[in-house]
């Protein structure tokens, strides 16, 4: 059996440190789900910059709409927004990010960050450098499929988030809103439970007032299309639900 040389062990570190980095990426939970999903240890010999596992707390800032883009985040656990601001001061919450979500592709093209990434809930992300990504996605056709099969998930979800929350009635939006949070909880149920977000950010994500969004709220509490089983935290009735989405 051939010795290991001093190159072999190099190679092996920079692989372990690459695919460790501070973020232990060979045993997390959601490696099916992240960007590097499909990679095989030779493809990480191509790193050579650490993937760093950083915490954020709620309110805590990834990056800033036209910062230059210097790293693409995916989110391991938490909640992120994308943000929108307007010239009037006010903003728009174009996207939700949730587990396995990927944030700030547009840096792969050379466009600075488009929105701003804040964290609504506490969140654990890995952040990959902008080079180390380039790189693999020319080297290896594994990256180069799941970029496309990432690009390919923002387009469908602005499209379903224009047309499912950005038209109707404010009713119809806010029920469309329970019935998507409902979907992509975990351990859905006939009638799941969902995490609201305050009512300052419901108003961005619906393009309504925060007063309006409010007003909603409690309306769909006292007409029993959702029940508050505590502090912001409401159980969703569906079938009432799908049908105030149609209104």
């Amino acid at each position: 059996m051939r010795r290991p040389t001093d190159e072999d062990t190099l190679r092996k570190s920079r692989i372990e440190a690459a695919w460790k980095g501070q973020a232990e990426c060979a045993g997390c939970t959601i490696r099916d789900l992240a960007l590097f999903a499909d990679l095989q240890a030779a493809d990480f010999d191509l790193i050579h910059l650490p993937i760093d596992e950083l915490e954020f707390s709620a309110g805590s800032t990834l990056y800033n709409a036209g910062d230059e883009g210097r790293a693409l985040f995916t989110v391991r656990s938490g909640l992120v927004k994308l943000v929108q601001y307007l010239p009037d001061g006010g903003q728009r919450i174009v996207r939700l990010l949730r587990r396995g979500d990927t944030a700030g592709l547009e840096v792969l093209v050379g466009e600075a960050y488009e929105h701003s990434a804040v964290v609504l809930r506490p969140a654990l992300v890995c952040r990959l450098p902008r080079e180390v990504v380039k790189r693999l996605s020319v080297e290896t056709p594994r990256l180069h499929t799941q970029l496309m099969k990432r690009w390919h998930a923002q387009v469908r979800q602005a499209d379903e988030w224009l047309t499912g929350l950005s038209t109707g009635s404010a009713r119809s939006r806010v029920a469309r809103l329970f019935l998507h949070l409902s979907e992509v909880e975990p351990g859905c149920t006939p009638e799941p439970e969902v995490e609201l977000f305050s009512r300052e950010d419901l108003g961005a994500m619906l393009g309504v007032t925060t007063e309006t969004a409010s007003r909603v709220v409690a309306d769909f509490r006292r007409s029993g299309l959702v029940t508050e089983v505590r502090s912001n935290r409401f159980r969703c009735h569906t079938d009432a639900l799908r049908q105030a989405a149609g209104e």
